[in-house]
């Protein structure tokens, strides 16, 4: 007997090339899941070349990104009408707040590079373009930042799901260590 997980395994793996980009696309347009997922899902499941898939999740996981800018404000208003997604976006504004407020309030457009670049659980894209928002951003510089940010967590990513989690892990400490770097640079005193 087939299971369900084998089942749609088999299903993904036989997709027509086209079927698969597009899945790409889709899985990298997703919340949360964004880049982090559907790059290693091109590699691993659908069987594309390292470059196809850098390429599609990068453009996949870009493509909600200016309309992000441009309406969420007007989104955020109209949701917060119903009492779930006050406290739903309350929580998600104060987050993001709390975990961007030191990288992209102080250091800007680099801030908020580095804010998507590591490939973590809602530091991606669609959290990046809530803290340009948030914090106030030029729209224009916003956009760049987020793509050099996906650019960056897409060679991450490429270097977890070729090599090893180990070397995703060393690059990440590795820019961790920058911004430690640079948060002690700014708070050197200068008479020292």
């Amino acid at each position: 007997m087939v299971s369900i997980a084998e089942g749609l395994m088999s299903a993904l793996e036989n997709l027509p090339w086209w079927g698969k980009y597009i899945s790409t696309i889709l899985i990298s347009m997703l919340p949360i899941i964004e880049l982090r997922g559907a790059l290693p899902a091109a590699v691993k499941v659908f069987g594309l070349s390292w470059g196809v898939s850098y390429v599609l999740s990068v453009f996949g996981n870009m493509i909600p990104v200016p309309f992000l800018l441009r309406f969420y404000p007007q989104v955020e208003r109209f949701l917060k009408r119903f009492g779930f997604m006050r406290t739903f976006f309350e929580w998600l504004n104060a987050r993001t707040i709390r975990k961007g407020k030191r990288k992209v309030q102080l250091w800007g457009e680099m801030g908020l590079i580095l804010f998507v670049a590591i490939p973590l659980p809602v530091t991606g894209a669609w959290t990046g373009t809530l803290a340009a928002y948030l914090f106030d951003l030029n729209r224009p510089k916003a956009f760049m930042a987020i793509l050099a940010g996906v650019l960056i967590a897409g060679l991450i990513m490429m270097a977890v799901t070729f090599f090893h989690i180990v070397v995703g892990i060393i690059i990440i400490l590795f820019l961790a260590l920058v911004l430690v770097l640079i948060g002690w640079m700014e708070n050197r005193n200068p008479a020292e």
